[in-house]
């Protein structure tokens, strides 16, 4: 009898344990269900009113699309942060220093070089950790911005950063032709009040390596009108 008490309790602890375990992977999955890989238009932060901007140590950057972030994103599509993970280590990214302050620069200050890349990794990158370590989170970012140059995408088609005014669809899609995805295109306004191009983003998988469809709307409004300023750089 004592037998058979054991093997039931047993076996109704095994059950449990499953169904904790199925839960928890489900609550996981629902945490962390894709990125957002998001590129801005540096130029467009710095033309508003009232924006101060900061060259990195190194020197304004060569004009492109630079790295904003990527940031993992929930089924509802929004954006889980700061996340319990590592902190932040400076020594691992030494050898992409150089790629990083070139790809993925920041002009707010005095969030700049290292202090910006902090910021992602602990506000976003720790949200990724179950795919992505830090390091991994880095390089995988650098990856997504050189799989295109939207700059020269844009450029192609006769769409240029010179102050002046292009359609929103004709953006959308001419980036969307080229990487065969449609992008969310936000907007900011700048001094004088008029709607600007400012980020570009992508889904991507969960293992932050290919670019995919986004089935969950970004959250957040995105401010363009139908025709919108590409300022100089």
């Amino acid at each position: 009898m004592a037998k058979w008490v054991c093997l039931i309790f047993i076996t109704k602890f095994v059950l449990l344990l499953n169904f904790v375990i199925l839960t928890l992977g489900n609550d996981l999955s629902s945490d962390f269900r894709a990125f957002y890989f998001i590129q801005q238009w540096l130029p467009s932060y710095c033309n508003q009113k009232g924006t101060k901007c900061c060259y990195p140590p190194t020197g304004k950057p060569p004009a492109s699309f630079s790295i904003y972030g990527l940031w993992p994103y929930k089924d509802d599509g929004s954006s889980p942060q700061n996340c319990a993970g590592a902190s932040f280590d400076v020594a691992p990214l030494k050898p992409i220093e150089s790629m990083l302050e070139t790809e993925w620069p920041s002009f707010t200050c005095p969030q700049i070089g290292r202090k910006f890349w902090l910021h992602e990794w602990n506000k976003h990158g720790t949200c990724s950790k179950s795919a992505l370590d830090e390091m991994s989170y880095f390089h995988a970012t650098l990856n997504l911005h050189n799989k295109i140059n939207i700059l020269d995408v844009l450029a192609k088609a006769n769409i240029k950063p010179n102050n002046k005014f292009y359609p929103l669809e004709t953006i959308i899609n001419v980036i969307a032709l080229a990487t065969r995805f449609k992008p969310f295109i936000f907007c900011n306004h700048d001094a004088q009040g008029n709607a600007q191009i400012w980020q570009i983003v992508h889904c991507v998988d969960k293992n932050g390596i290919d670019l995919i469809n986004c089935n969950t709307p970004l959250k957040g409004p995105q401010s363009c009108a139908s025709s919108i300023k590409f300022p100089s750089y």
